[in-house]
């Protein structure tokens, strides 16, 4: 894989021209590279699920690549073991923007970007080299998740379409890692790590679905273990890894104004890792609640994200044989109501269906009902209060 981008990286520099992320290079390792860039499919952005956990994914190809099943695999899930925090430091999908504006939650440093209408939903386009600051009100904890739903298109190996780093400004040393993405893979730099020595590519199959398409990048980190993973795929598993702690998060785009170039994000979010398992904090305080349940926009149906916390669920249930829950579904207030209470309590029965026919939980020991909106978490005057709003929970019996 590393002699791959290794190649990769020897055809961009004898290329002329200059990428779309030269300017973030530092002079240290910066030399003249072309993105080799492909034309993008069509753009197609998610589109926010009112009534379900999460922002899921609706930009699966309707017909899949040759060779691949319609229905994904729960085998390819297997090592998918990203679970999200569930105290929400920050969260943004955008839709409280103005179009034409940049996004009010987050702190502009500099570059074209600005907030658009794309099929129907606002999202974050860059056009150019820009950077922002999403602020924490605190330090990053030790034990956090970082989510970002980016459309980037195929470009250079070198290209940082989405780069992140602890800290308002670039450090990448061994204290501070700056993690960057594109549709071919990732790398890092800093922690050890360099452009080529870092990098880590997706299949060429994953590099065809996530180019022009939302990709879900999802990072986990506990103390010093970093995990990143794009869709499905694992990039990294390490224990020992660099990501500084501050009170805010830089995130660099690099797109072009050529058509179906620019870089686009659909959301962020940022939140603290509960530190008790699910039976400690049944014990102490009765109910766990996750965002980390995911189902198709609008429908009962439940996500292949999901596998990680259905197992912790099952587990849990496993291990102690006298436990019985009650899983609830909540959602936030958009939409009507009696369509909520619904939908939330199919989703409540989707996921008691799930435990009993794919981890061998007894059904006599599950119980559901879905409230709706009727038992918020936090005001739903903000996207972020929406957000963790939309989620389930599991109540001890």
């Amino acid at each position: 894989m590393t002699r791959l981008w290794l190649a990769l990286l020897a055809v961009l520099i004898l290329a002329p021209g200059r990428s779309a992320a030269e300017a973030q290079i530092p002079s240290s390792i910066k030399k003249k590279a072309a993105a080799v860039v492909k034309k993008s499919p069509k753009d197609s952005a998610a589109k926010a699920d009112s009534a379900g956990s999460a922002k899921p994914d609706t930009t699966r190809p309707a017909t899949p690549p040759p060779g691949q099943a319609s229905k994904p695999d729960p085998k390819v899930w297997d090592n998918y073991d990203f679970v999200p925090g569930s105290r929400i430091l920050f969260y943004t999908d955008f839709s409280e923007d103005k179009v034409g504006n940049f996004a009010r939650g987050v702190k502009y440093v500099s570059g074209p970007a600005e907030v658009v209408e794309r099929d129907g939903i606002k999202v974050l386009r860059a056009t150019g080299d820009a950077t922002f600051l999403v602020p924490l009100g605190k330090k990053l904890p030790q034990k956090f998740t970082l989510e970002i739903d980016a459309i980037a298109p195929m470009a250079g190996a070198l290209t940082r379409a989405v780069q992140f780093e602890g800290g308002a400004k670039w450090v990448a040393n061994e204290q501070s890692a700056a993690v960057s993405w594109n549709p071919r893979g990732a790398f890092y730099e800093g922690s050890g790590g360099n452009i080529s020595s870092s990098a880590s590519e997706l299949p060429a199959a994953m590099q065809a679905q996530v180019t022009g398409n939302v990709a879900h990048l999802r990072v986990l980190m506990d103390s010093g273990y970093f995990k990143m993973y794009v869709n499905e795929k694992r990039l990294y598993n390490i224990p020992e890894f660099a990501f500084r702690r501050d009170s805010v998060i830089r995130i660099a785009l690099s797109g072009t104004e050529a058509d179906g170039q620019a870089v686009f994000l659909t959301s962020i979010r940022v939140a603290e890792s509960e530190t008790d398992v699910l039976y400690d904090a049944l014990a102490a305080k009765g109910r766990w609640a996750t965002q980390g349940i995911l189902f198709a926009t609008g429908k009962a149906e439940l996500q292949p994200e999901s596998r990680p916390v259905l197992k912790e669920i099952a587990s849990t249930l496993k291990a102690h044989g006298d436990l019985k829950i009650l899983i609830e579904g909540h959602t936030d207030n958009v939409g009507a109501a009696a369509s909520n209470l619904a939908l939330s309590d199919a989703r409540a029965a989707a996921v008691k269906a799930a435990l009993v026919a794919d981890f061998g939980v007894g059904a006599d020991r599950i119980t559901t009902k879905g409230f709706g909106d009727t038992k918020p978490a936090a005001p739903n005057t903000t996207a972020a209060g929406r957000a963790q709003n939309r989620r389930v929970e599991v109540v001890k019996q």
